[in-house]
C-alpha cells in the first residue's frame, strides 16, 4: 500500500491533478503489480515562491519541481524501485512534465508501520 504525497506548483495542480494522479497509479501497477484499487495519494499544491530548488543542481535544468514522495512497505527490489522512477517519468512526460522537473523519494517501513482501516 504506497503512500504517494505530491508536492506540486498550484497552476500545474489546477490544471493536470487528475492526469498526474491516474498516470502515478498506473506506473505502480505496471512497476510493482499493486492492486487496482491500491490508491492513496495526497496533493500539496503550492503558491508561487513556496517550494524552493536550485534550477541547475547536478547539472539538470530544473524549471518547475514537482516532488513526489512515496512511502512504503519494505519488499520491493531495487530493480523494482527503479522501474518505477522510469514509469512514473515516462507517463509524467506524457503529460507534459518535464523529467528534469521530477524529484522522487522512497521511504520505507515495514508491514508493523501501517494501520489501513482494520487490524
Amino acid at each position: 500500500m504506497p503512500l504517494i504525497q505530491i508536492d506540486l506548483d498550484r497552476t500545474l495542480y489546477n490544471e493536470k491533478h487528475e492526469q498526474i494522479s491516474r498516470e502515478l497509479h498506473k506506473a505502480q501497477i505496471d512497476a510493482l503489480a499493486i492492486p487496482a484499487d491500491d490508491l492513496f495519494q495526497v496533493f500539496r499544491p503550492h503558491d508561487a515562491g513556496e517550494i524552493k530548488f536550485d534550477p541547475t543542481y547536478n547539472g539538470v535544468d530544473r524549471q518547475n519541481l514537482v516532488v513526489i514522495h512515496i512511502t512504503m512497505v519494505h519488499k520491493y527490489s531495487v530493480a523494482m524501485k527503479k522501474g518505477l522512477y522510469k514509469h512514473i517519468v515516462e507517463r509524467m512526460a506524457a503529460i507534459g512534465i518535464r523529467p528534469e522537473d521530477i524529484q522522487i523519494a522512497v521511504v520505507e517501513n515495514g508491514f508493523e508501520d501501517w494501520y489501513a482501516g482494520r487490524l
